[in-house]
């Protein structure tokens, strides 16, 4: 049996029926070649054979291509055996057309009508008895022919494709000719030489001109450079277990409250640098208060020389004298503002004497001697209230006070000299003679043997110091400790170099006064603390 080919509007019919047979896989031929109508309706199709008893009506298979349909009068193909794979798809030789679809015109039969209903149909064996009536196949367009493959070279075998695949041309890549692209142009002639680029304008604005160093600037003043070096050496011996006890080489620190500008600086000198010991100088800076009732405090203190704990001495004694102000800056800040010079000055010496007396009691806690643990404090008082130029100095010990005014330097040092009143027991010289008119006796150097019912008599206290001074527009207040105070003494170049320096309309920043406090005098290699204040 062979089914029915469509092409075009017009079925074909085979001209011979063939017998009813199994294909090995068992599918009915009658049922792959199209569909038949169905009992009471009506249909397209194509009847490939007779139609078994009772079964049921084959559905419409006109939405699926059919096979191509074998030449009229060839024998049906072999059966293939079970399980055997199904050959490859052979496609056309590389060049050769295209196979013409199957002619319409052979094995063409005459339509004849469908007894149970209108349409045309296409017999393709006998119909059996009682079989409803063939439908004829709605007529379709015919399958677009697929485009013929590429050629493929004569070296190499043909590739076996599926029906399904299409060969997509492969364009060849662009060639150069094809590319209407210019030419990148030459580099300037000034891009190649360096020297030939013209300079900018006079108002080009795009890189910032920053002036030369200045010229002033000195590393050192005097008769020659000092013996040790500017930059530090040695760094001092740290305890692992201990390392709070560390102490910076170099402390900065600045403001600006109400009229005036503060600079403060500690730095470890040359000697100290060189052999690593710690710096024994300290400074603390600390505002107390808000607005225009705070009080800004500058302490400074010096540790004693060759002593181990010189600078927690010093560190201790700032705090001490910082804990006692802050705790009083109100009152202090209502008399400095009031000028009650005398308040001020009691209050003061009694906040100092508590404050170095603690750090007596500390070396007693120590088990050391009370001058080992001992230290020299310089205090500074500023208001933040910019209606109030009252500047108060007090403290214990050596250092510098100095004033630079219309560019002259002004030591302002309280003198341990200045005592007033008549002398008392303990403090200040003993008399001629006594009211009754006797002379004392001279005397004459010999030690007085200390009795042992009587303890030994404490060394000496440094007389406390104080001074209150108003302000002028222009000023500049130095505080220092004496490893400045000397130098600034003994060697008039640095005064000097001071003066142009600090002269200036504003103050110096905070590098630029590092610098300047550090310009080196042969000679002196203590430690530098300062403190300096600029009146607006």
């Amino acid at each position: 049996m062979v089914p029915a080919q469509r092409s075009g509007t017009s079925t074909e019919t085979p001209t011979t029926t063939a017998p009813t047979s199994r294909t090995p896989t068992g599918t009915d031929p009658a049922r792959e070649a199209g569909p038949l109508p169905t009992a009471g309706g009506r249909g397209d199709g194509a009847a490939p054979g007779p139609q078994r008893d009772g079964a049921p009506p084959v559905r419409d298979r006109s939405s699926h291509p059919s096979p191509p349909a074998a030449a009229a009068g060839s024998p049906a193909p072999p059966a293939r055996p079970p399980g055997t794979p199904a050959p490859p798809a052979q496609s056309p030789a590389a060049g050769s057309p295209a196979p013409p679809p199957p002619s319409s015109a052979a094995g063409a039969s005459a339509r004849t009508p469908a007894p149970g209903g209108r349409g045309h149909g296409a017999a393709s064996g006998s119909q059996r008895d009682g079989a409803p009536p063939v439908q004829d196949r709605v007529p379709y367009p015919p399958p677009p022919v697929p485009p013929a493959p590429a050629p493929q070279p004569a070296d190499q075998p043909p590739v076996l494709r599926t029906a399904t695949h299409l060969d997509l041309p492969t364009l060849p890549p662009p060639s150069a000719e094809h590319l209407d692209l210019p030419a990148p142009p030459p580099p300037p002639a000034d891009r190649l030489d360096p020297s030939a680029i013209p300079p900018p304008p006079a108002d080009d604005l795009s890189l910032p001109t920053f002036p030369p160093p200045p010229a002033d600037h000195l590393d050192y003043v005097g008769s020659g450079p000092p013996t040790y070096e500017a930059e530090p050496t040695a760094l001092p011996v740290a305890d692992p277990d201990d390392l709070d006890d560390l102490v910076a080489d170099t402390v900065l620190d600045g403001a600006r409250y109400g009229s005036c500008t503060l600079r403060a600086v500690s730095v470890r000198g040359d000697s100290a640098r060189y052999r690593g010991e710690p710096r024994r100088d300290s400074l603390l800076t600390a505002r107390f208060g808000t607005a225009e009732n705070a009080l800004i405090l500058v302490a400074m203190a010096t540790g004693a020389r060759a002593t181990p704990g010189a600078h927690r001495a010093a560190a201790e004694a700032c705090h001490w004298i910082g804990r006692a102000v802050g705790r009083s800056h109100a009152r202090l800040a209502e008399d400095i503002r009031a000028a009650r010079r005398g308040d001020l000055k009691s209050g003061l010496h009694r906040l100092t004497d508590r404050s170095l007396g603690k750090l007596r009691a500390s070396a007693a806690e120590q088990g050391i001697e009370p001058e080992e643990y001992s230290a020299t404090l310089r205090c500074l008082l500023l208001p933040a209230d910019p209606e109030c130029r009252t500047r108060v100095f007090f403290g214990v010990g050596g250092g510098g006070l100095f004033r630079l005014r219309d560019g002259d330097w002004q030591d302002i040092e309280p003198r341990v000299t200045e005592v007033t009143g008549d002398p008392v027991v303990g403090f200040g010289s003993l008399p001629a003679e006594t009211p009754e008119g006797d002379r004392l006796t001279m005397d004459l150097g010999i030690p007085t043997p200390p009795s042992p019912y009587e303890p030994a008599p404490e060394p000496p206290r440094e007389p406390f110091r104080f001074r209150a001074s108003v302000a002028r527009p222009g000023d500049t207040l130095l505080m220092c400790t004496a490893g400045l105070a000397d130098p600034l003494r003994g060697e008039p170049d640095l005064c000097r170099y001071l003066t142009g320096r600090w002269s200036g309309p504003t103050p110096p920043g905070l590098a630029a006064f590092l610098a300047d406090t550090q310009v080196r005098v042969k000679g002196y290699a203590d430690d530098r603390t300062a403190a300096a204040v600029w009146e607006a």
